[in-house]
């Protein structure tokens, strides 16, 4: 039906009969001459319709906004002086010589020259669509998928599909759950991950394997979750955690320097332990220069119990963060707003101090706590916090996860407030986790029950899990996690072993995973991976604000879809087909 797209009609088409179809995307009447501009997925050019031929013009009058229409002309160059050197056909202008209307368009719902709620984005996400800059969105996503087959293919790596109908495994979400209609009261579960099947395809010979496959969690949502997202899975036999960080890593750099002429360097590592101690988070956001600070020490004999109690714990931690310059920025109106900030995370409030003379120590210093502390204390603490004149300070006093995730997301806010985010890209590795966190009064697994410890036998790790670390590794990006990975564990002795300490029994382990035990009697080889969160990693990459900007028909936080109104009620046939009963929830208590 066309000859070019929009976006291709240039000068060097000038004197050239095109046509063209899209969309109308504005259209004006300037005295008795009508200009269109009309657009496609690859751009918009300008279309000019004048009186002479008058039944062309008369239709061109008749065309609104989002109008559907088939398009042919000639290209001639624009006056002088109406040049648009910002558009890829802002040099020429198409006249018009024929026009047909292919459909119409009805008073549209959503506006285009104003801000719609996402709501209304959603439910009408195939206008939403044809916005240029979601468009864009769009065909960058398929950049980044093109290339990563193409630097997978190139690795030596093989693209397999695993299933979407299989059994529940814990990746740390609920499941959702698909009832069978030939096994009635049985239910299949959408992968949280492929995990274990990747790890039976090392374990068939693959050896290299990759997939960017559908993966479904049914947990609480926000900007950067979706129930359905999309993965860039990798898993390899007989390669070491370093080469699959070292492969991973060429991968990302080169998506960067190809799609956005960007070099990241080459990625520094920290480990899980420092970067919880400096930043609170183990995402860390290295654009900020602001840092946790331990001060327990400083403390510990200051007359002041809210200190000196977690000074003096094991599990406690005092932790401070300096602001440079910051004492003339902070109103108590908005310090105590950033104390109800903290108490989100458990915090039951937030000390501080400015220093408004260094060099006059303890007179130099202007807070409420600072009553409790002798001039000794006090220089002790400025020298440990490297603070200046004009300089705040924020303290966290609490058990250590309290205060590590309080103070974390205290930094991440005041470099945001403040403007203190540099305008660059931070990748880093993060490695060396613990293998497992205690909570609820038993182990849980850090990453997954299928990672490997890191020099640990399976009987060290019995004797002191919460001692042992893994051999796992996330790459981090702008304090976005944007893959995980870890060498997964290929002995049957030591998979026992992990499980036995998540207090999976023998017999659970046998239900659940009793294929995957099996399997590793057989000549299993090492294996390792990584997965990226594709959706994550696009964002970043375009600069959007949450992943739904990059995922053509996205749900709601929610977890609805206002387009198709999912999830819908079943048909009652086939709930008495799947052997299914609703209950009240009144009954089900």
């Amino acid at each position: 039906m066309r000859s070019h797209y929009c976006g291709e009609v240039n000068e060097s088409l000038i004197g050239q009969e095109v046509t063209l179809c899209g969309w109308v995307n504005r259209r004006r009447d300037l005295g008795g001459v009508i200009f269109l501009d009309l657009r496609d997925r690859e751009g918009i050019v300008q279309v000019v319709y004048d009186p002479d031929i008058e039944d062309v013009f008369a239709l061109a009058n008749t065309l609104r906004n989002e109008f559907c229409v088939k398009v042919t002309g000639k290209v001639r160059p624009r006056p002088e002086g109406q040049i648009n050197k910002e558009m890829a056909s802002g040099g020429i202008e198409l006249l018009g010589l024929q026009l047909e209307i292919l459909n119409a368009a009805a008073p549209l719902p959503l506006d285009f020259n104003q801000q719609n709620s996402e709501e209304q984005r959603l439910r009408f996400r195939y206008l939403d669509l044809r916005r240029p800059e979601m468009s864009e969105k769009l065909k960058f996503r398929a950049k980044v998928t093109n290339e990563v087959r193409r630097f997978m293919e190139e690795a030596g790596f093989m693209d397999v599909e695993t299933p979407i109908l299989t059994a529940a495994t814990p990746e740390g979400a609920r499941d959702y759950l698909v009832p069978s209609r030939t096994h009635k009261g049985k239910f299949f579960a959408l992968p949280q991950s492929p995990q274990l099947f990747k790890q039976l395809l090392m374990m068939s010979g693959v050896d290299r394997y990759y997939q960017i496959v559908k993966c479904f969690r049914d947990e609480d949502l926000r900007a950067d979750r979706q129930p359905e997202f999309t993965q860039i899975d990798i898993e390899t036999s007989f390669m070491s955690a370093d080469q699959v960080m070292a492969v991973t890593e060429q991968m990302i750099r080169q998506l960067f320097t190809k799609l956005m002429n960007i070099d990241l360097g080459d990625f520094p590592r920290m480990t899980y332990e420092e970067a919880m101690r400096r930043f609170g988070s183990d995402k860390p956001d290295l654009r900020i220069p602001l840092e946790l600070v331990d001060v327990a020490e400083q403390v510990k004999t200051v007359d002041f119990k809210v200190f000196a109690g977690p000074a003096n714990d094991d599990n406690g931690r005092v932790a401070a963060i300096r602001v440079p310059a910051g004492a003339d920025k902070f109103s108590r109106k908005q310090i105590d707003e950033l104390g109800k900030f903290v108490g989100i995370y458990g915090a039951k409030g937030l000390a501080w101090m400015k220093i408004n003379d260094r060099a006059a120590g303890l007179e130099g210093v202007q807070s409420p706590v600072a009553k409790f502390f002798s001039a000794e204390q006090m220089e002790a603490l400025l020298a440990q916090t490297n603070a200046e004149s004009g300089d705040i300070l924020f303290f966290g006093a609490d058990n250590k996860v309290v205060v590590t995730e309080a103070m974390g997301a205290l930094r991440i806010k005041l470099g945001e407030d403040l403007g203190l985010v540099a305008d660059e890209w931070r990748p880093l590795w993060v490695v060396d986790f613990p293998m497992f966190e205690e909570a609820d009064g038993r182990a849980h697994a850090l990453h997954h029950p299928f990672t490997a410890p890191s020099n640990a036998t399976a009987a060290e790790l019995e004797a002191n899990p919460y001692g042992a670390l893994s051999d796992a590794y996330d790459m981090v990006l702008n304090g976005c996690e944007v893959g995980g990975g870890s060498v997964r564990i290929h002995d049957q002795t030591m998979q026992a072993t992990v499980f036995r300490i998540l207090g999976i029994s023998d017999e659970e382990a046998r239900e659940k995973f009793g294929f995957l035990l099996d399997a590793l009697q057989y000549g299993a080889p090492p294996h390792a991976g990584l997965a990226f969160g594709l959706d994550r990693l696009v964002m970043l990459m375009c600069g959007a604000d949450t992943i739904r900007d990059v995922m053509a028909f996205p749900k709601t936080t929610t977890a609805a879809c206002p387009l198709t109104d999912a999830p819908g009620k079943a048909n009652p046939e086939q709930l008495v087909e799947l052997g299914i009963a609703l209950v009240a929830k009144e009954d089900a208590k």
